[in-house]
């Protein structure tokens, strides 16, 4: 087999041996349950994305339909094709499942008010039935990223600006309790069953920090956080999931408006960023890069500066909490 060295750069870098491995992550999952957490079964908040998809079916091949636990957990601003497949999804692997409206807690901790006085202090008249997401812009361009709010009125009339940072902070602090209130409910869930959580990023999420502490990022067990976001789709095809998870395109499912990922924080879209990710981490030069995804040169150094910016601005989400002196007794 050629080594990574020698393959010509391109989406055939990511191919796996599927059922190789599916069984290898299966068999991880029974030690890590039985051996390290000392937990019955697994709980998984599904989404209705390709990640928690997945993961929901990789837990149930390890242990079984009856050892496994789905959440959704949809509020407000959710799609509704997320309840909608991640029902699909639980009646296709035959598991036990509830619905639990986080909306009702996010209105009593404040999380819709804070978001929209933020938003009210750039578009003063927004309110009722507007719309909202946040976009990226400027990384792909070797400028210093930066943020726009994008409001759509009731009429549909859609309206753009660039947020301050006192703004922005505010509105992605206000939303980041969504996730945080699904992580809450998950570990309920977990402690009344006697199960662990499993939290569900990809490669490309789990490297650029694209999730939030304590909330998305708090798991017990991450069974694809080193399996690229298009190794995730092959093999939620190779496992059979239905045609409508398989298709769907990533999304942050956050804002009221339809928010692609690479809108809200990757330079491109998944396909594109797992080959940039893979190319940065074997050494391939950004010429390399630019020739397998038809940009330029400099677009291409612009993505890899990207890359490990987001790396070293995202260790904290990463990082254990800080102790002003080790306790010895215990492992680090």
């Amino acid at each position: 087999m050629s080594t990574s060295a020698q393959l010509p750069l391109g989406p055939s870098v990511l191919a796996l041996d599927y059922d190789r491995e599916i069984e290898r992550i299966t068999a991880r999952l029974r030690e890590i349950l039985a051996r390290d957490l000392s937990r019955r079964g697994l709980v998984v908040a599904i989404s209705g994305g390709i990640d928690s998809s997945v993961s929901a079916t990789l837990s149930v091949k390890a242990l079984g339909a009856e050892r496994v636990y789905g959440l959704l957990l949809p509020e407000h601003d959710s799609s509704g094709f997320s309840v909608q497949r991640g029902r699909m999804l639980a009646e296709h692997l035959g598991i036990r499942h509830e619905l639990f409206d986080i909306a009702p807690t996010l209105e009593a901790i404040g999380c819709y008010k804070w978001r929209d006085e933020a938003i009210r202090s750039v578009f003063p008249e927004y309110g009722a039935g507007w719309k909202n997401k946040i976009v990226i812009a400027g990384g792909l361009q070797g400028r210093v990223n930066h943020f726009k709010l994008v409001v759509q009125t009731p009429s549909g009339e859609t309206r753009q600006t660039r947020l301050g940072l006192k703004d922005y902070l505010q509105i992605v602090a206000a939303t980041n309790f969504k996730q945080r209130i699904r992580k809450t409910v998950e570990y309920f869930y977990a402690d009344r069953l006697n199960y662990a959580v499993v939290g569900t990023p990809n490669r490309l999420e789990y490297d650029q920090g694209f999730f939030v502490k304590n909330g998305d990022g708090s798991a017990d067990v991450k069974p694809i956080a080193h399996l690229y976001k298009s190794q995730v789709y092959a093999l939620a095809r190779h496992m059979g999931l239905p045609e409508e998870i398989c298709n769907a395109a990533p999304t942050t499912d956050t804002y009221s408006l339809p928010q692609g990922q690479d809108e809200f924080y990757f330079a491109l879209p998944y396909a594109q960023m797992d080959v940039a990710l893979w190319a940065l981490n074997h050494g391939r030069p950004a010429a390399e890069l630019a020739a397998a995804l038809g940009i330029t040169e400099a677009q291409a150094q612009h993505v890899y500066n990207d890359i490990q910016a987001k790396r070293r601005t995202t260790r904290y989400l990463h990082a254990k909490a800080m102790l002003v002196e080790p306790v010895t007794e215990l492992p680090a």
